[in-house]
């Protein structure tokens, strides 16, 4: 990994002053689509790995968050300027970048969010006695609708 860290420097320079400014392609949508077909994939991994308390949430976290960040530098660098460009920073500000904060925070402490995520799965004591009571309602209502038998009297 150093070693292709160190090579990416000299690779970064010679496209810094090779690449144009501007190229057309024929498939710029079908790479967006792809791309973002890959975000849902990994949110919906992310989720499901969180909801069922998966050892694979913190590696998946890690790739959505990345992922979430490359969307928004992608979306910023590619508009063409005006509202575009607001709307991309806009939605980097306000949706891309807290939501890759929030997997950053998944990667370093796991722990806190399963434990906050397990606090918002259980319910509350007021929901607890409120559940038993319309349990019990119901079964009150059961035993006094239920027909007596003709040996025993009401």
């Amino acid at each position: 990994m150093g070693l292709v860290a160190i090579f990416l420097v000299p690779w970064t320079l010679y496209l810094t002053f090779t690449l144009p400014s501007r190229h057309l392609t024929e498939h710029y949508d079908l790479a967006w689509v792809g791309f973002d077909v890959g975000l849902a994939t990994a949110f919906a991994a992310t989720a499901l790995a969180a909801y069922r308390r998966l050892s694979w949430l913190v590696p998946l976290a890690a790739v959505t968050g990345t992922m979430l960040i490359c969307d928004a530098w992608f979306d910023i660098v590619t508009s063409q300027g005006g509202g575009e460009v607001v709307e991309a920073v806009l939605e980097a500000a306000f949706g891309e970048l807290p939501l890759a904060a929030l997997c950053a925070y998944i990667v370093v402490d796991v722990e806190r969010f399963v434990a906050t995520v397990d606090r918002f799965r259980r319910p509350t004591p007021a929901a607890r006695r409120a559940a038993l009571r319309a349990m019990t309602d119901d079964a009150r209502a059961e035993r006094r609708a239920a027909p007596t038998r003709p040996d025993r009297h009401a």
